[in-house]
This record gives structure tokens, sequence and C-alpha cells, in this order.
């Protein structure tokens, strides 16, 4: 399991404990950490879509 899918993973058992418990600012962490894994996901995506446009450029030459 990747890092990203960890922090998606880690944050949604914190939401849900914090939900259980009534503890608003665990829950909170949880829609943090999940959120930041998502960003992880989205910048991992742009980098590959980005090295896969250069190797494009580079192959026409």
């Amino acid at each position: 399991m990747g890092e990203n899918a960890m922090d998606k993973a880690k944050g949604k058992a914190k939401e849900m404990m914090g939900k259980a418990s009534g503890n608003d600012r665990m829950s909170a962490e949880g829609k943090t950490d999940q959120a930041k894994g998502k960003a992880k996901d989205a910048a991992d995506d742009m980098r590959d879509k980005a090295e896969g446009m250069r190797d494009s450029f580079r192959e026409d030459r």
C-alpha cells in the first residue's frame, strides 16, 4: 500500500473514530489526512503526465 493510500486510510479511520466518540477535532484531522492523500495522488498524476509529455517531445526529434 502506497504512502498516499496510507494517508487516506489513516484519515478515514481517524474520521470514523472521531465521529463515533463525538470528537470533532479528531474527525476533522481525519478529513485533513484524507485530503492530503488525495492531493498527493493528484500531484503524482500530474508529474506522470508531464513526464509523458516530455518523453513524447524527445521521441519526435
